[in-house]
């Protein structure tokens, strides 16, 4: 598996997480936290400039979904 493969594995995982728990993944939930750390680990390449073109406009666009569960209680 090459590592676009498993980005964009990574990708439509957290994406159908988010739509269908309508919130974000928890850091602290271990099923969960590769999630989180996928999302904090773009961030941190898109705002450096790193993130590639075809995988910026995607992660821009999980970046818009997540934004709407942005603080979320996850404990209801």
């Amino acid at each position: 598996m090459t590592q676009d493969e498993r980005w964009m594995v990574r990708y439509n995982e957290v994406k159908t997480f988010i739509e269908t728990n309508h919130r974000n993944p928890s850091k602290y939930n271990p099923e969960e936290k590769l999630m989180a750390h996928f999302l904090k680990r773009g961030r941190k390449l898109m705002n450096a400039g790193e993130l590639a073109e075809p995988r910026l406009s995607m992660f821009k666009e999980l970046l818009a979904l997540s934004e709407q569960y942005r603080r979320k209680n996850q404990y209801n």
